[in-house]
């Protein structure tokens, strides 16, 4: 499982750190042995813009044991 329409120098975890930093909000929907599916929602009524399917680590370093960005 691959970052959804991320470029190879784009990593996941930069990504969701981008997002929430401009006051969008996540959340994770599921979290297996293959990976994480991320919602990513509008900061204005928590609408969601799009799902970050990965595996990369640094993106499960990054999300740690939180379930979405208010953790």
């Amino acid at each position: 499982m691959n970052a959804s329409s991320s470029s190879a120098s784009d990593d996941a975890a930069e990504r969701l750190r981008r997002w929430e930093s401009f006051g969008a909000t996540w959340q994770v929907l599921s979290r297996d042995e293959h990976g994480v599916v991320v919602s990513m929602c509008r900061c204005d009524g928590g609408e969601e813009v799009e799902r970050l399917s990965s595996d990369d680590p640094a993106l499960l370093e990054f999300l740690g044991s939180r379930r979405s960005s208010d953790d």
